[in-house]
């Protein structure tokens, strides 16, 4: 069943178009990756999503709503860059914002305690915001994001700025809130996505180019990919076998080259008999599947 109906969304700053007739459906319980480059509109769509910024043209809707009707008290949103009162506690910030949500001062108060254990922040409840991690303030705002209990969460490429281990943390708390809600999240970060995600809506240039489940896409896209990694420019090497009516693609980065194929087996044999018929200095030769990525990159250059 779908929480929220995206037709036709639009958006322009004067002459510049950033957002171009978006058609999609967010479904009730599902973790969402808004993909795409800078630039791509994702921030705007989520602004636009969340009541921040008025469409252009087009609708949002949600489900048991009419149009028009004000959806704001069923999102809990993260922006990209959030602020705090830096001279609050967590404890006291959330507190603030569950009385700002419609609380009352017991219920803010029980929410909070509940919630600061929930992203892992009950020991730090009453030091100062200004003394806290990135990944500490990123799990703050995500509490301050659902204090109401919203029925979308939606946050704004919240791992981007994070070292590994800020990452690690969000990426898990963010696992667990899809189980009570449905979780819209933009990031550029690929690997994050298919690692906590459901549905991909894939962005560029302010066109839905793409849109699934990771069944869907890996069903679609299904290739096998062997990974090289020269000591060299790869190009040198690769332009023998560039040709051959086997290969689907090939992708070369630098020294790094990725070949893909629904013919492992004949060309698993062309690399290794034209690598040693070359003498290819490899210092890595590695057998996988498509990834998310590789997806990406596909349906861009179509």
């Amino acid at each position: 069943m779908a929480l929220v109906r995206v037709e036709n969304l639009e958006k322009s700053f004067k002459d510049l178009k950033v957002v171009k007739g978006l058609d999609f459906e967010l479904e009730t319980g599902r973790c969402v990756a808004l993909i795409g480059a800078n630039g791509a509109g994702k921030t705007t769509t989520m602004k636009m999503i969340s009541g921040l910024l008025e469409p252009t043209k087009g609708s949002i809707v949600f489900e048991g709503a009419k149009q028009g009707d004000d959806h704001r008290r069923l999102i809990g949103y993260l922006p990209q860059h959030p602020v705090f009162h830096d001279w609050m506690t967590a404890k006291e910030f959330l507190e603030y914002v569950g009385k700002l949500s419609g609380l009352g001062t017991k219920e803010a108060r029980e929410r909070a305690a509940v919630l600061l254990e929930l992203v892992g922040l009950e020991d730090a409840k009453n030091r100062r915001i200004g003394k806290f991690s990135g990944g500490m303030k990123q799990r703050l705002g995500i509490a301050q994001a659902i204090i109401h209990r919203p029925k979308l969460i939606m946050l704004d490429e919240p791992v981007s700025a994070l070292d590994p281990f800020g990452r690690r943390e969000v990426l898990e708390l963010l696992d667990r809130l899809k189980q009570d809600a449905t979780v819209l999240f933009s990031t550029h970060i690929l690997n994050d996505a298919e690692e906590v995600c459901e549905s991909i809506l894939f962005l560029h240039n302010g066109v839905l180019i793409e849109s699934g489940t990771m069944e869907e896409f890996r069903e679609k896209y299904h290739q096998s990919k062997i990974d090289l990694v020269f000591n060299q420019d790869a190009k040198v090497y690769l332009n023998s076998i560039s040709g051959n009516e086997k290969i689907t693609s090939i992708q070369i980065e630098g020294n790094k080259a990725s070949i893909f194929t629904e013919e492992l087996e004949g060309v698993k044999d062309l690399i290794l008999s034209q690598a040693v018929k070359d003498g290819w200095p490899l210092t890595k030769y590695e057998i996988g599947s498509i990834s998310l990525e590789d997806v990406f990159m596909k349906v861009v250059q179509k």
